[in-house]
C-alpha cells in the first residue's frame, strides 16, 4: 500500500509539475504570443473609409455626394463551416460559390466578400445571421450629373483614392485622415460590439465650373458630333480675367460612377492631353509680334502674291487667293502668305520669343492630372521651312487649353493668366481657403495698343469677308479666329487628304468679354473648315450662355472699327 501511495503521490506531483511548467510557458515565456492570438479572436481590426468631402460647383450645387452602401466580410475565426448557406449567400451578393469556398479555405482571418452592395439587396442576409459572416456600411462615392464634367471631377476607385481629375489631384484634401473600424466579440465569438467613431470627414472642394455652362457646353458638342460624324470633340470656356474654367467637356466621356465600363480613349482629357497643329488660329502670335515690334501699322498693304509663296524650297498656298491686303485683312481673311511675309519681318528668334509669350510649348500649370506641353522646337533646329510653316500653325503642336489661354490674353488686355478648375477648399470647420492662382493676370506681355488692334481685327474675322461669319452672336460683338489643320498620317509619312481637325477660339462680348471659349473637332465629316464646322458650335453655345449669365444684348451692334492715327503702334510707341 505504501509503495501504491507513493507512486500516487509521484504521479500527482510530477503531473502538477507539468502542469505548473506548462502554465509558466503558457502565462510567462509565450505570454504575448497566446495575448495576441485571444485578442485576435476577440478584436478585428479593419482600415476605415474616409467619408470623402464632397464637390460643388462655383454656386455651391452638388457634383458628388457619398452614399450608405453595405460591404459583407468574412470573420474565419468564428466562421462556422457546418453552416450549409454558404451557397445561399453566393445568390445574395453576386460571388461565385466557388469564390466564397476558396475564401473560407484560405489563410486571412479577415476577408471582404463583397464590397458597396446597396442596402437594402443585404436585407435578406441580415435576417439569415451567419456566424462569422458580417455586414459593415461603407460610403460610396457617388457622381449626381453622370457623365457631365468627367474629365473635370474624375472619379474615385472601390477604396475612395482619387484615380482622375480633381478627385486625384486635391486627393489628399478630400479624404483627411482616416481611422480604424472595430469589431469585438463574446466568449462564443458573437459579436456584440463595434465602432467607426474614428471616422473623419474630408474637405470639400468649390470648383470654378458652372453647371449651367457646363451643361449648355455638353449639349452643343453631342449635337456636333452627330452633325458632323466626328471621332472627338472638345470644348473650354474659360474667364479670361482669371484663368477660371466655366465649363469643360470632352467627347467621347464617360459616366464616373462606373468607370471600368469605357475604355482609356473615352477617359481621356483631350482638352490638356492631346496636342494638335493649331492652324490659323496660331496666326494671332505672328500679328502681336509684327504691331509689339512696331513693324507695321494696321492699314498697312501687304501683298498676298496671288495666294502663294515659296519658303525654303516648298510652296505654300492659300486657302482662297489674295492680291494686295491690309494688315487687318491678312488676319480677317486668315491669308497664309500674309502672315508668312509678316513672320519674315520678325525674323525666328523674335518670333519664337512671342510664341513662348503666348505660353506655346509649356504647360499652362492646370490643377488636373496628365497635361502635356505641347511641341516647340527651339530655332536653332527650324528648317528653312520654319518661318513660312511655324506662323500659319504648322511644325508646332498645341493642347485646346493653350490655345484659348493665348486668345484669353488678348481678351484680358494683354495680361497672363493661369488655368484653374478649383476655387477654394473649405475645411471641416468652414475654415475657406483660395487656391494659388499662381499670380493669374500680373505678368503682361503685350500692350493695350497691340490688344485693342487685335481685338478689332479679330471681331471682323466674324464679319461678313471674315472666314467666320457663323459665329456671330445676335446682340453681341464676337471677336475669334478660325482654324482648319490636316493631319499627320504617320502610315503614309504626310499629311492625310482627309482628316482634319477644324476649330475656332474667341470671346465674347468683344469690348469686355464675359468669356473665352475654343471648341475643337476632330475628323469632320462633311465639311471640314473651321468657319463652318467650329464656329456655329461656338455661336450655339455662347448664345445660350449669354442668356443664362444675363449678359444684355447691344440694341444695335456696328461693324467693328479702328480709328487709326498716324503713329507707330505697338513696342516703339509704348516704350
Amino acid at each position: 500500500m505504501n509503495r501504491r501511495f507513493m507512486l500516487i503521490y509521484g504521479l500527482i506531483f510530477v503531473g502538477f509539475f507539468v502542469l505548473l511548467a506548462r502554465l509558466f510557458d503558457i502565462m510567462v515565456i509565450k505570454h504575448d504570443k497566446f495575448a495576441k492570438k485571444s485578442e485576435n479572436q476577440r478584436l478585428a481590426e479593419v482600415d476605415v473609409q474616409v467619408r470623402r468631402g464632397v464637390i460643388v460647383d462655383r454656386l455651391g450645387r452638388r457634383l458628388t455626394v457619398n452614399i450608405e452602401n453595405n460591404s459583407v466580410y468574412l470573420d474565419k475565426g468564428n466562421y462556422n463551416e457546418s453552416d450549409k448557406r454558404l451557397q445561399e449567400v453566393s445568390g445574395i451578393i453576386g460571388v461565385s460559390y466557388d469564390e466564397l469556398s476558396a475564401h473560407v479555405r484560405g489563410k486571412k482571418n479577415f476577408v471582404w466578400l463583397k464590397r458597396k452592395i446597396p442596402i437594402e439587396e443585404t436585407d435578406k442576409l441580415q435576417e439569415m445571421k451567419l456566424s462569422g459572416i458580417g455586414i459593415t456600411s461603407e460610403p460610396k462615392r457617388n457622381y449626381l450629373l453622370g457623365h457631365m464634367a468627367a474629365h473635370v471631377i474624375g472619379f474615385v476607385n472601390i477604396d475612395n483614392k482619387g484615380l482622375e481629375g480633381v478627385e486625384a489631384v486635391y486627393d489628399k484634401e478630400l479624404i483627411e485622415a482616416g481611422g480604424k473600424y472595430y469589431i469585438e466579440r463574446d466568449a462564443r465569438g458573437n459579436i456584440f460590439y463595434n465602432t467607426n467613431e474614428n471616422e473623419k470627414t474630408g474637405d470639400t472642394l468649390t470648383l470654378t465650373i458652372d453647371q449651367g455652362l457646363q451643361f449648355i457646353v455638353e449639349k452643343e458638342l453631342d449635337d456636333a458630333m452627330e452633325k458632323w460624324r466626328a471621332s472627338a470633340a472638345t470644348a473650354i470656356m474659360m474667364d479670361p480675367y482669371t484663368g477660371e474654367i466655366l465649363a469643360l467637356s470632352n467627347r467621347p466621356t464617360f459616366d464616373p460612377n462606373e468607370p471600368g465600363k469605357y475604355g482609356p480613349a473615352a477617359r481621356r482629357n483631350r482638352a490638356i492631353t492631346d496636342f494638335y497643329e493649331p492652324g490659323s488660329t496660331f496666326k494671332v502670335v505672328t500679328a502681336a509680334g509684327v504691331l509689339e515690334e512696331g513693324l507695321v501699322k494696321p492699314d498697312d498693304k501687304i501683298d498676298c502674291l496671288g495666294g502663294a509663296i515659296e519658303v525654303g524650297g516648298k510652296k505654300i498656298k492659300d486657302a482662297h487667293p489674295h492680291g494686295v491686303l491690309t494688315f487687318m485683312e491678312v488676319i480677317q481673311k486668315s491669308s497664309n502668305v500674309g502672315t508668312i511675309k509678316l513672320a519674315q519681318r520678325l525674323g525666328k528668334h523674335r518670333l519664337y520669343s512671342y510664341v513662348k509669350k503666348f505660353g506655346f510649348g509649356e504647360k499652362t500649370g492646370i490643377d488636373l492630372p496628365g497635361e502635356i506641353s505641347g511641341r516647340l522646337r527651339n530655332p536653332d533646329r527650324w528648317s528653312g521651312v520654319s518661318i513660312g510653316a511655324i506662323p500659319i500653325g504648322q511644325e508646332v503642336a498645341a493642347t485646346p487649353l493653350q490655345v484659348v489661354t493665348a486668345y484669353s490674353i488678348v481678351a484680358n488686355g494683354g495680361y497672363r493668366i493661369s488655368p484653374s478648375v478649383v476655387k477654394e477648399i473649405a475645411s471641416a470647420g468652414n475654415k475657406t481657403i483660395p487656391v494659388n492662382k499662381k499670380h493669374s493676370g500680373s505678368e503682361q506681355v503685350i500692350s493695350k495698343k497691340t490688344v485693342e488692334i487685335l481685338k478689332t481685327a479679330l471681331m471682323m474675322v466674324t464679319q461678313d469677308g471674315g472666314t467666320a461669319k457663323y459665329a456671330r452672336v445676335e446682340g453681341n460683338l464676337v471677336a475669334g479666329k478660325t482654324g482648319t489643320a490636316q493631319i499627320f498620317d504617320k502610315s503614309i509619312g504626310r499629311y492625310s487628304p482627309t482628316d482634319f481637325i477644324s476649330s475656332f477660339v474667341g470671346f465674347v462680348p468683344a469690348d469686355k468679354p464675359v468669356f473665352s471659349m475654343i471648341v475643337v473637332v476632330w475628323k469632320p465629316r462633311g465639311e471640314i473648315y473651321g468657319g463652318l464646322v467650329a464656329a456655329p458650335v461656338f455661336k450655339n453655345i455662347a448664345t445660350k450662355a449669354l442668356t443664362y449669365l444675363n449678359v444684355p444684348k447691344e440694341d444695335k451692334v456696328k461693324n467693328p472699327t479702328l480709328v487709326v492715327e498716324n503713329e507707330t503702334f505697338g513696342k516703339k510707341a509704348h516704350d
